[in-house]
């Protein structure tokens, strides 16, 4: 007969040793342990699957033997019932508080003692098969939330491919300025007035929000968006809407869908990210912290990205001057506090703009 569970047996009395071996054997692989220290032992070299043990053993007792057993995390699943002579309810009731499944009464009767291991070892072989089964489920539900995450990140890079085409710029300024609001936001993290709020969650959310800063372009008329001078004041106004037609968008989305973080940041950042530090900006000509974080890391990320390439109504600016403009406007256009970790970091923002290959004027 294949003996497909492994017990050991853990008694400082030879006749019980034996008593159980004879009845087990035949059914079990059976392993023998005469003192708690000994038990430890076998567990770690041959971890069983069920511990028939004895509570009153010279020097570790059943109960202290139980106890380091159901610290170590490995062995915590280990079915372990009780077999002894002690026979009060107070003893039987210590026994299933440090983590026994059974107590059984010595002298033994030797159908009850085959009939509660083999419910152990099955109730042991049916909680493995959930927990596997778990498992698997877990697995399935990783792999299709992966599959959704992507579907939507390519979902929210096409509708920006499509805004930022009708802008006459490219694919590379919505992944730069991700990275920028990326690196501005992990700068801040240590910051006592943003770390409560920057974690590492939030900041992958923001990152995957950023390139719909501009989504409301799509509603701007084309010989508006593509002027290559100056616009008119009316002009201008129409294309300040674009972060209105965004915000909006997105709102109708957060309520069709319900509100997610996502979509939290994504209105946020279309609704403000042209809002201004000083309270000069639009659409709404909020100041200071009424501005989201997440709008003002866009407005900082957006800014270095326009100045430093070239656009249809003015030339590139260096690094340098990009840097020296951001600078003069801490307290204007920017939150200081942002301006002062940009500072720290702007070489990054540098190799980024050249990793995408933007080319920087000297």
């Amino acid at each position: 007969m294949k003996k497909n569970s492994n017990i050991l047996i853990v008694d400082d009395e030879r006749f019980y040793i034996n008593v159980l071996v004879d009845l087990l054997k035949d059914k079990y692989k059976l392993y023998i342990a005469k003192s708690g220290e000994q038990a430890l032992t076998r567990i770690k070299s041959n971890q069983p699957d069920l511990i028939l043990l004895d509570i009153m053993m010279p020097d570790m007792d059943g109960y202290q033997t139980c106890i380091k057993i159901k610290k170590n995390p490995l062995w915590t699943s280990i079915p372990i019932i009780f077999l002894t002579g002690k026979t009060d309810q107070e003893a039987e009731a210590k026994a299933f508080d440090f983590g026994a499944v059974d107590f059984i009464c010595k002298p033994i009767t030797p159908a009850t003692v085959k009939a509660r291991i083999k419910t152990h070892l099955s109730l042991l072989k049916t909680r493995k098969a959930l927990e596997k089964q778990n498992q698997f489920l877990e697995q399935k539900v990783r792999e299709r939330t992966h599959e959704i995450e992507l579907t939507q990140e390519a979902a929210i890079y096409s509708l920006s491919l499509l805004a930022e085409a009708r802008d006459q710029e490219t694919g590379e300024h919505i992944q730069r300025t991700q990275q920028f609001v990326k690196l501005l936001a992990q700068k801040l993290q240590t910051h006592p007035k943003y770390q409560s709020f920057l974690d590492d969650k939030t900041i992958e959310i923001l990152f995957k929000s950023a390139p719909l800063h501009d989504i409301g372009k799509i509603a701007v008329p084309d010989h508006i968006l593509k002027k290559p001078g100056k616009l008119t004041a009316e002009e201008t106004l129409e294309m300040q809407k674009h972060t209105i037609y965004g915000g909006d968008a997105i709102s109708k989305a957060e309520k069709l869908s319900g509100s997610s973080s996502f979509l939290t940041f994504a209105r946020e950042i279309a609704y403000a990210h042209q809002e201004k530090w000083d309270g000069s900006g639009y659409p709404k000509g909020l100041k200071g912290n009424q501005i989201p974080i997440s709008a003002r890391l866009m407005a900082l990320a957006d800014v270095y990205d326009a100045l430093v390439n070239k656009r249809v109504y003015k030339p590139a600016f260096s690094h340098k001057d990009a840097v020296d403009y951001i600078n003069q406007q801490k307290g204007l256009h920017f939150d200081p506090d942002m301006v002062n970790a940009f500072i720290e970091i702007e070489s990054e923002f540098k190799a980024i703009t050249q990793h995408f290959n933007a080319v920087l004027p000297d």
